[in-house]
């Protein structure tokens, strides 16, 4: 059998068990679902990360086996999703499981603020609660402005509603806020006149103080290591956190520096798609599923400001992006739009006028601030029952409380600008990947916009997925009452896992340091760029001309066991056990052939039922005509051919060991499982 040539990428997948994918042994695999691309054998692929996605729950035989870390107790180790508007916090359960802890003041979801009022600093949702009356010292979204200079900066298209970004005022080019404080009394002022003690200056002093993006991330930051320690009454010794896949080398140096000012052991940086992948390939997401350990899988992010849309190829735990693509609409513009349907109805029962986003002028913007404030209770009645929700708010403008209510199908239609526009980037996305929505086996969201009923509605009539043919967190019911596929949770509890993962490491011998290295170092960039198949290559069982099979098969010429599946990372290894009938009489063969197939849809348009008139006058409708998608392939490139004499009677247990190494080489070996089998047969077919 070949040998593959050595590579970090290879000894990342030898150690950890990663690329080495097992079907299921002793029963005939599932021959109706095969996924289609019709593209070119080999093609590079950046794969995500080298180690993020390998389920370290099994090993390469497929067997579960005890994680590294002993989680007889809350794990010392933290997953961070520091967005712009929100963060969370997740740990390590006692039972090895993730889960999103609250801060002192009883938040999941951590609004990304700080701010300033005398001598107090408020984080979180109540610093986003001063953004009513005392926003100028309010300091929102600087995480995007991490590793920026202030000239790079694009202008604002409407009046700031927090803390302006200013140049600052001492190092060039660097963008800063300048907020007032109170600073503490200072020593008592010395008399001038013979008095027995000094005057006291009881009062503390007003002053100005300037922070960049930084500084504010660093706060914020410590803020966050603050909670997780007080949660696991223990000191925190590693900590992932999620870096959106657009931020520069720059802007991830300033986020590093930022958190390791902050005291933070920062472990590595986890890009978002990535702490999903590892969400969704550990064992609470898979375990008691129909989904399967090789599919495609759609990840829409709703951000505030944008949406990333990625598809990715998930093959025995292991994944990494085929596509991906940004859109500039999120959840602000739907805040926008629900403020205006709130502000327009307050307006119609009281007759005051009141205009947002934008406002204009500082009555509006405060009752602008106070509405954005409310709604976000709103949608998170919305998303959670399909009932009315209220936005009420006290003193909205000149004194005057509101109190409103919008119903699911009135905030859809709200909010279907910003739906069309996400489920528009998701069908350029997969027609720019050449896959059609039938190979699509799952839909993931991100963040709170995620858990809108409506976006995801919206998505699967959009691109065209049929019911039942995609698996969703909202098909699975696992969105609400802190479900695992709650959207706002997914990313923390990601990069908790991987933070378990990578402390889990060996580490003492200089191998282990190397791995270390490959996987956090300098080198990791190599580990991260692979080669995957984009055709799935199998074995086909001939059978016999007169026998009773579909016409897939028949066409075909046998029946088709898939073996390798398109998109899969290399090198890779897969073993499948298949069993066979025998003939009857003569002698006891098994033959196959090993072949590499083109993939497609076949649309087939059925005509649907005619509806019967209700009344005489009620003409007859026309037939519609219904479209009914199918998935085919066709042999392309014979690889090879191999038989193996059978000892069983009627039936033999056949496995396929199928070997393809990171330049395109495959080596395939088969022989019959059981007592008394004969000497494997191998087939080498060298790299293209």
């Amino acid at each position: 059998m070949l040998k593959f040539r050595e590579s970090y990428l290879q000894e990342l997948l030898r150690r950890t068990g990663g690329g080495v994918g097992h079907g299921s042994a002793g029963s005939a695999p599932d021959l109706s679902h095969v996924p289609a691309m019709q593209r070119s054998r080999f093609f590079e692929h950046i794969a995500l990360t080298s180690l993020l996605h390998i389920d370290m729950s099994k090993t390469a035989t497929g067997t579960s086996t005890p994680s590294a870390i002993e989680f007889n107790s809350f794990a010392p180790v933290v997953g961070i999703n520091f967005g712009n508007s929100y963060a969370s916090i997740a740990v390590l359960g006692k039972d090895g499981n993730a889960e999103c802890i609250a801060n002192e003041d009883g938040e999941r979801q951590i609004a990304c603020a700080i701010s300033f009022h005398g001598e107090e600093t408020y984080i979180g949702n109540q610093a986003k609660a001063q953004l009513v009356k005392n926003s100028a010292n309010t300091i929102t979204n600087f995480r995007n402005l991490l590793g920026l200079s202030y000239s790079s900066i694009p202008p604002l298209s409407s009046p700031p509603t927090s803390a302006p970004i200013i140049q600052h005022p001492d190092r060039p080019d660097v963008p800063a806020y300048r907020v007032s404080v109170l600073e503490p009394a200072p020593s008592p002022l010395k008399s001038n006149v013979n008095t027995p003690a000094a005057t006291p200056r009881s009062e503390p002093v007003q002053t100005t103080r300037v922070l960049t993006p930084a500084d504010a991330a660093t706060i914020f930051l410590k803020s966050l290591l603050t909670s997780a320690e007080a949660f696991l009454g223990k000191k925190v010794e590693a900590a992932v956190l999620t870096v959106p896949a657009w931020m520069s080398p720059a802007q991830r140096a300033a986020l590093a520096s930022a958190a390791k000012d902050a005291g933070i052991p920062v472990t590595q940086l986890l890009e978002e798609v990535a702490a999903v992948a590892s969400t969704t390939s550990h064992s609470t997401w898979t375990d008691g599923t129909e989904i399967g350990a090789d599919r495609s899988q759609l990840v829409v992010d709703v951000g505030a400001t944008s949406s990333s849309i990625s598809l990715l190829s998930v093959r025995q735990g292991l994944s990494y992006v085929i596509a991906s693509s940004t859109i500039p609409q999120g959840a602000n513009a739907i805040d926008d739009k629900l403020i205006k349907h709130f502000a327009a109805d307050f307006t119609k029962k009281t007759k005051i006028p009141l205009q947002v986003a934008p406002a204009a002028g500082v009555a509006d913007q405060r009752a602008e601030a106070r509405l954005r404030l409310a709604i976000e209770h709103t949608k998170r009645t919305i998303s959670a029952s399909p009932g009315a929700a209220t936005c009420s708010v006290e003193s909205l403008k000149d004194g005057v409380d509101y109190t409103g209510s919008i119903n699911r199908m009135r905030f859809d239609m709200v909010a279907a600008p910003v739906y069309s526009a996400i489920a528009s980037a998701v069908v350029e996305l997969l027609a720019s990947a050449g896959v059609d929505s039938k190979e699509v086996g799952e839909i993931v969201y991100v963040g709170g916009t995620g858990s809108l009923p409506g976006l995801d509605e919206r998505v699967q009539v959009s691109a065209g997925f049929e019911e039942g043919e995609v698996v969703t967190p909202f098909s699975r019911g696992i969105v609400q009452g802190g479900g695992i596929g709650d959207p706002t949770t997914i990313l923390a509890r990601g990069s908790a896992i991987q933070a378990a993962m990578l402390a889990g490491l060996p580490a003492g011998t200089e191998e282990d340091k190397e791995l270390h290295d490959v996987i956090l170092g300098e080198k990791g960039e190599q580990v991260r760029k692979v080669k995957a198949t984009t055709r799935t290559v199998g074995v086909l069982f001939p059978v016999a001309e007169d026998a009773d099979v579909d016409a897939q098969t028949r066409e075909l010429g046998g029946v088709f066991v898939p073996v390798v599946q398109k998109e899969t990372a290399l090198p890779t290894r897969r073993i499948v056990q298949v069993e066979v009938a025998l003939p009857a009489e003569g002698e006891k063969r098994v033959c196959l052939e090993v072949w590499e197939v083109k993939e497609g849809i076949r649309i087939e348009k059925i005509k649907a039922e005619p509806t019967t008139p209700i009344d005489d006058d009620d003409e007859e409708e026309e037939e519609e005509e219904e479209e009914v998608k199918h998935k085919v392939i066709s042999k392309e490139i014979l690889l090879g051919a191999l038989q193996i004499a059978a000892k069983g009677a009627k039936k033999a247990v056949v496995q396929v060991q199928m070997i393809v190494g990171i330049e395109g080489e495959v080596d395939v070996e088969v022989k019959e499982v059981g007592e008394g089998a004969g000497e494997p047969q191998r087939v080498h077919v060298p790299a293209p």
